[in-house]
């Protein structure tokens, strides 16, 4: 045959490495490749159809017959394509396991957004809360003295005098955590404060992350007051021991500019059974009991909140109703709080105020 253009067929093609085509070399010896080399591969990628339209192509220049593709290697190609693409699969769903593993990143907090946060473990964030749900101190009846005494103890910290960690334990629903928030929303508007007064509550769950939260607080200028609500401790509960070191007894000791206050239906945090049985198992009983009530000890004040009475109930209502300015006669008032409470089988703040929910919506004002 006569010469032939090394050009028509791209440089490339000389590289193989599996066999698709086989091309006569007497009739071809610009090409420069033996009588068994193979072509293959087209553009670095594995690729029948490319391949045979070039090879068609210059067999059409030459008057020649394009020569057939191996239907065997070509199902084979096919079968490492699909193996190939099965691999880069399983590849990636093991990639996006190993980053949903990875720590979330870390998010900054910033004090100055809210004067009350929740404490989130997990990322170490401070999250900010707009509106936190709290009364007016003024509606919170029936427990003056203690009222007086927290009040009192959260300016002296707000102004930087020292002030001891608040235990507010007893009955249920008898205004606990609504005392801590009203009291920190009515001290954190004075001026007579010497920085900003914040509000951060911890949930119990979280105790072991306290001392990292202290270490975030240690450096800031702003006052805190650390808030736990229901705070107890079950059977084979040891998270209490990292909060007896963070408290008291650690060798930094509580930041200057923290406090804690926490609420709970035990005195000692502890159940009672399991105090009565360390005393009756131990060697030493007290020395057992000793142990487990020391938590309690970390707490410079201890406020008792106890069930009240019928007339502290019915104070209670009547407040309520005259600061939403409920349409309602004092007989009235006084006949289905009465009422309320019986149904309930109790008389605390809380049921005060679940009553005063139902009053204001039967009656069709907004609270």
């Amino acid at each position: 045959m006569g010469e032939c253009n090394a050009n028509i067929v791209p440089s490339h093609l000389n590289s193989c490495s599996k066999p698709l085509f086989r091309f006569p070399t007497p009739c071809y010896p610009h090409l420069n490749v033996s009588g068994t080399e193979e072509f293959c591969r087209v553009g670095g990628k594995r690729s029948l159809s490319g391949a045979a339209a070039r090879l068609a192509h210059f067999y059409n220049l030459r008057g020649r017959r394009t020569p057939q593709p191996n239907i065997s290697q070509v199902t084979d190609i096919q079968m490492q394509d699909q193996t190939a693409q099965q691999i880069l699969a399983e590849l990636a769903r093991l990639s996006r396991a190993v980053e949903s593993l990875a720590p979330a990143p870390r998010i900054e907090n910033d004090l100055g957004a809210a004067d009350c946060f929740v404490w989130n473990a997990d990322t170490r964030h401070l999250a900010p809360v707009a509106r936190p749900n709290r009364i007016d101190i003024g509606l919170i009846k029936g427990v003056d003295h203690v009222r007086d005494i927290l009040v009192d103890n959260t300016r002296r910290f707000a102004r930087g005098l020292p002030a001891n960690n608040v235990l507010l334990w007893g009955a249920r629903g008898m205004g606990k955590s609504s005392l801590v928030k009203s009291a920190h929303a009515e001290l954190a508007a004075e001026s007579e404060t010497i920085a900003p007064l914040k509000l951060i509550e911890i949930h119990r769950e979280d105790i072991n992350s306290l001392p990292e939260l202290m270490a975030i607080l240690r450096p800031a200028r702003e006052r805190f007051i650390l808030f736990c609500d229901d705070l107890s401790f079950d059977h084979d509960d040891t998270a209490y021991k990292s909060l007896k070191a963070a408290l008291d007894g650690g060798i930094e000791g509580r930041p200057d500019n923290v406090v804690l206050y926490a609420t709970s239906n035990r005195r000692h945090l502890l159940p009672r059974d399991m105090i009565e049985n360390e005393r009756s198992t131990a060697i030493n009983p007290s020395e057992a009991v000793e142990e487990k009530v020391s938590l309690s000890d970390r707490f410079g004040l201890w406020l008792g909140f106890h069930k009240c009475s019928q007339d502290d109930y019915l104070e209670m209502v009547a407040g309520y109703a005259a600061h939403f300015d409920l349409k309602i006669t004092p007989e009235d008032l006084q006949a289905q709080a009465l009422e309320w409470s019986t149904t309930r089988g109790a008389r605390s703040g809380r049921v005060a105020w679940q009553f005063i929910q139902d009053l204001a919506g039967r009656s069709g004002q907004k609270l």
